[in-house]
């Protein structure tokens, strides 16, 4: 009598191999959509968190500080840390977390840096799918840090054609 795998040429020891190469691959493939959704997760709560820093940056240009009541306004609209810092958190705290973000907040470095420009840095924590959950037990989390800067420019006389948003030539368009 002869082994019912060795009728066929192959020997009996060799059976099943194939199973284990096929589940060998399927966890490769599964780690690595697992890898590539938790990127593309962490991508994702980056530029939400950007767009946040973003509008607090804007109203933190727009706050004027107390001191332009005494000595005016130049050619940008004058902030301070304080009115950056108290706009940005007001902004931030009216603000639903986004989703894949789990917490977030202001920076040290949000202030101004000459007394025009605003500068809202944010810091936040990352919500992974699939990978989170793993993370977690090894006690580890994503932080996501982003800065975002803007300045209120003040245009006084000129023509309505000469007002409003300029190239980076600094010249308006010609009609």
């Amino acid at each position: 009598m002869t082994a019912v795998g060795a009728s066929r040429g192959r020997p009996r020891d060799e059976a099943g191999q194939v199973t284990l190469l096929v589940l060998g691959a399927a966890m490769v493939a599964l780690l690595l959509v697992a890898g590539t959704v938790a990127v593309t997760s962490v991508h994702l709560s980056r530029m939400r968190l950007l767009d946040v820093a973003d509008g607090a940056a804007l109203a933190a240009a727009n706050a004027l500080d107390e001191g332009a009541y005494a000595s005016g306004v130049g050619d940008a609209v004058p902030v301070s840390d304080a009115t950056v810092r108290q706009a940005a958190a007001g902004y931030v705290a009216a603000r639903p977390l986004p989703v894949g973000v789990e917490a977030w907040a202001l920076d040290g470095g949000t202030g101004t840096p000459d007394g025009r420009t605003a500068v809202v840095a944010m810091t936040g924590t990352a919500d992974l799918p699939l990978a989170g959950p793993a993370l977690d037990a090894l006690g580890g989390s994503v932080t996501i840090s982003v800065v975002s800067r803007a300045r209120a420019d003040v245009l006084a006389g000129g023509a309505a054609e000469d007002r409003g948003p300029r190239p980076l030539g600094g010249r308006a368009p010609s009609v």
